[in-house]
């Protein structure tokens, strides 16, 4: 019984010695780094590992293992950050801050060129947008951080220039995370400078993206925008009235753009849709009008 007890006795450890917690599997990751010394990257290999190998990822037969890459790499990862709710803001990529809009009316001006002053003009006036977008993101996220984590709202766009950047910007302004789902797109898209870095995702798949916008969506802020912020919109809107999707609100920033826009009441009339749809949206102007209607459908009290 005495050798038993002392080789039972609590010496400390050598730190070689095994821990519970130690995995028994060797990590893929030391696999991984091990091939990355002896392999170019870019070149077929069949002895090359499965989950290392692009090409053998990149085939059409393995397009499924992507989409499920690209659902599960942004929905870990803001779990991880503890980001259970957000708003998603939509518009155009290509307005600018009055700052620079009015340096390019500036510049038109002086070149003469009717088209150019037009543009610059469109600019000018559409650079409102971006400046509310912007204060519409500080407002919420002032306004939910005395919260809990897990009931914090977080502000979440496209990622790309114009409305998402200012929306982006204006959490970045008051110190707030934000989410960015980009798209890999031919044109644009790189990440505005605004976004939280370890919350910028990138997809090739348009669906996996829409997908994203709705996991943790509780509200969702069109301002005017083109072709790809209606898809978003009629996207939601269809979600919605389909009941795929709770219901969230659905704001429409600008009445005026929107209105001038969409004649939703032309679907009544005819029968496509019901009067009841129409209460899927709501118009708003300002700010403070977006975020109370936010508060209002949750009954938030918040100062």
């Amino acid at each position: 019984m005495a050798v038993h007890n002392e080789r039972m006795s609590m010496t400390p450890k050598t730190p070689n010695t095994p821990k519970l917690q130690d995995a028994t599997l060797a990590h893929a990751w030391t696999d991984l780094q091990n091939e990355a010394l002896t392999s170019d990257w870019l070149l077929p290999e069949a002895h090359r590992l499965a989950f290392a190998d692009p090409e053998f990822l990149l085939r059409r037969e393995t397009r499924g293992i992507r989409f499920q890459l690209e659902m599960l790499k942004p929905d870990l990862a803001q779990t991880e950050a503890g980001i259970e709710h957000t708003i998603v803001v939509f518009g155009s990529a290509r307005f600018v801050d009055r700052s620079t809009a009015e340096t390019r009316l500036q510049s038109a001006m002086e070149s003469g060129q009717a088209q150019a002053l037009q543009q610059a003009q469109a600019l000018v006036r559409n650079a409102e947008h971006y400046e509310n977008a912007r204060i519409f993101a500080q407002m919420v996220a002032r306004s939910c951080d005395c919260l809990p984590l897990h009931e914090k709202l977080f502000i979440c766009t496209g990622g790309g220039p114009g409305i998402m950047e200012a929306a982006n910007r204006g959490a970045s302004d008051v110190g707030a995370l934000s989410v960015a789902l980009n798209i890999a797109l031919p044109h644009e898209q790189t990440p505005n400078p605004y976004v939280t870095p370890n919350l910028s995702f990138k997809f090739h798949y348009f669906a996996l993206r829409k997908m994203h916008f709705m996991m943790r969506a509780k509200a969702l802020v069109a301002f005017p925008g083109g072709f790809g912020t209606l898809d978003e919109l009629f996207e939601v809107m269809t979600l919605v009235q389909t009941r795929k999707s709770k219901q969230v609100p659905i704001l429409l920033f600008g009445s005026d753009y929107w209105q001038r826009l969409l004649n939703l009441e032309m679907l009544v009339e005819e029968g496509m849709i019901s009067a009841a749809d129409l209460n899927l949206i709501r118009y708003v102007d300002t700010p403070e009008a977006a975020w109370q209607a936010i508060c209002d459908f949750y009954q938030l009290k918040l100062s």
